[in-house]
């Protein structure tokens, strides 16, 4: 087995992992942005497209809305939610009550025994 010796400069080695590090993570950075600020309307293009069908452009697709559901039929749901929630909570009486608890006397535990007891 033969030891190689290697002559380099801690300080060098160093800078090395430095510029490294910071290169890594400011790639990563610029890399992370470019996503965010690209992606989600590629996505949304490609939701469009899939969504709309063959046949349709993207600005004949309507939001179809129910006539039916009033704010009447809302407030109830919500009203029906709360309760809900409500009641999955116990109501406590909030009061207190202490017992002193009396503990029985024990040679085992008692500092009049004690190690540096010089009687």
């Amino acid at each position: 087995m033969t030891n190689i010796l290697l002559n380099t400069n801690p300080i060098s080695e160093g800078y090395v992992i430095l510029f490294t590090g910071l290169f890594i993570v400011f790639s990563s950075l610029v890399a992370l942005a470019l996503i965010f600020n690209y992606a989600l309307p590629v996505m949304l293009y490609v939701y469009k497209i899939i969504t709309k069908g063959k046949d349709k452009k993207i600005s004949e697709i309507k939001v179809k809305g129910d006539s039916n559901f009033t704010g009447e039929i809302s407030a109830v749901i919500g009203a029906a939610i709360h309760m809900y929630k409500n009641e999955q909570h116990d109501h406590e009486s909030a009061i207190l009550t202490i017992k002193q608890v009396k503990k029985t006397y024990s040679p085992w535990s008692s500092k009049i025994y004690g190690i540096q007891n010089r009687l």
